[in-house]
């Protein structure tokens, strides 16, 4: 699917089309809840300018003999406050004005009352109305709140007046939705919508050829979550680049040892025959160093198919004994004397009559590559001990060396990239831990410091033995012995 060709969805289709789309219906919402509002508060006002007004009209009363007015009089107050009728409540007195007999009251308004929502409900009712209607409105007097003003309206012309005020404020808010819909589109598209154009965009050329360092991304100066998801994606596709460089390698080092390995087990069986005939000898130190010859050919064959084996998927296939493993401890330290070129001293403090259940020879290659990298590494005294447990063996291997340089400690069981000196492939300490792993167990690395470095090796413990068992034998006998090391790490 590497070839395949990923094409950005069409704007109809693409987030900034929600992304408006949303932003709009939003604003228009956040409108209409102001819209609302605004037009209930402007009936409000209407009402208290209309009590205001009649009032002030029905005041003129006061100022004749018999608190009463001419008909064309008190018409002409009526007109200009546009009432049926007025009336004054007093605490002592009530006061009337109005020309001719007012019409049936539909419906009333108690502003001393009423709430928001009130007149809110009561505007829609007003507009839903087929036709004007009369009302009746009651309030308290703006400057005197015993006094109580009463008069009787026409919705008509309040209703014109509303209609008019709703439209433009309508029109006003259409204006302020789309401006400020078209600035927070801009502004998500510039913070947002943008840098995962670009975010996609490498991650589709990144798929398309991944080896090209080009098409890594390159992360902006951004401090907010969207440089970080730019500088996580950098360090993704650079990870991957890297891993994939590191496969090709192993492919190409699988390729190869495929072609040598049937060459190399024709070289190892002519050794092998030659080793065969050596063992007819009489001569003691021939006898002596002969199974210890032959045990090496044949772990070296092993160590050409477990390379083999390393390329491919899967654990290694496993060979499971029951062994001890001083004798195994020694046995590493013969190999690492029959090739040594400096001074080493290994020290055995394995308990004599411990033993094992896991495959010999792939746990020789664990501890024989453990002591090999301490050897090339500069030390000079190696020490392998093991504590056995209830459910599980710790086998220690340490070495008073320099210590691991902090490249090979965060690369440690990385193929190629956890060698601790020039020149190492790193597939060392690798294939030790698939090894440990296939048994059920681990290597980790325990310390390493400038007065050495210390490996912890686990093994799950065979049911057949109990902890009991294993610490009633006799104690550790230590072996210390001089050794010549010419062990390289793998």
């Amino acid at each position: 699917m590497i070839g395949r060709r990923v094409t950005l969805p069409p704007f109809v289709r693409s987030l900034s089309a929600r992304l408006l789309v949303l932003t709009a219906i939003f604003v228009m919402v956040s409108e209409v809840l102001i819209f609302v509002p605004s037009v209930a508060r402007f009936r409000l006002t209407y009402l208290q300018q209309r009590l205001a007004d009649a009032h002030i009209a029905i005041l003129a009363l006061e100022a004749t003999p018999d608190n009463m007015v001419s008909h064309d009089l008190a018409q002409e107050l009526l007109d200009h406050v546009g009432a049926y009728g007025i009336v004054l409540h007093k605490p002592n007195a009530t006061m009337m004005l109005d020309a001719d007999p007012p019409p049936p009251i539909d419906v009333t308004c108690d502003l001393r009352t009423d709430g928001l929502l009130d007149h809110v409900w009561e505007v829609i009712e007003m507009l839903a109305a087929p036709r004007p209607r009369v009302m009746r409105v009651l309030d308290t007097a703006p400057r005197d709140p015993r006094v109580t003003v009463e008069v009787l309206l026409n919705e008509g012309p309040m209703r014109a007046e509303l209609l008019d005020f709703a439209s433009r404020v309508l029109q006003l808010s259409v204006l302020i939705s789309l401006a400020t819909g078209a600035l927070v589109y801009l502004a998500l598209q510039w913070l947002l919508v943008t840098p995962l154009r670009r975010l996609t965009g490498s991650m589709v050329a990144f798929r398309a050829n991944p080896e090209d360092e080009s098409r890594v991304i390159v992360p902006s100066k951004r401090g907010d979550e969207v440089g970080l998801a730019e500088r996580e994606l950098a360090e993704m596709q650079e990870t991957v680049r890297q891993a994939l460089r590191h496969n090709a390698r192993l492919a190409a080092l699988g390729t190869a040892v495929t072609k040598i390995n049937h060459d190399l087990r024709n070289i190892l069986s002519t050794a092998r025959l030659m080793s065969d005939s050596l063992a007819d000898s009489e001569a003691p130190e021939v006898k002596r160093v002969t199974p210890s010859l032959l045990a090496a050919i044949d772990r070296a064959v092993d160590l050409c198919t477990g390379t083999l084996s390393y390329t491919r998927e899967g654990a290694p296939p496993l060979r499971r004994s029951r062994f001890a493993l001083a004798r195994l401890v020694e046995e590493i330290a013969e190999a690492v004397e029959l090739r040594g070129q400096s001074e080493v001293h290994l020290v055995n403090q394995v308990t004599p009559g411990l033993t094992v259940e896991a495959d010999r020879d792939q746990l020789f290659r664990v501890i024989m590559n453990l002591a090999g990298n301490a050897v090339e590494c500069g030390a000079h005294r190696i020490t392998v001990g093991a504590q056995a447990g209830d459910d599980s063996l710790v086998i220690d291997v340490g070495d008073n060396g320099p210590g691991l340089p902090p490249k090979a400690r965060d690369n440690l069981f990385r193929p190629f990239a956890g060698s601790a000196r020039p020149g190492g492939t790193g597939l060392g300490l690798a294939i030790a831990r698939e090894i440990m792993r296939a048994h059920g167990g681990d290597i980790i690395l325990a310390d390493s410091s400038a007065t050495g470095t210390a490996f912890c090796l686990r093994l799950p413990q065979a049911p057949d033995e109990t902890a009991a068992e294993r610490t009633s034998r006799e104690p550790s006998v230590v072996r210390t012995k001089p050794v010549q090391s010419s062990v390289g790490s793998d």
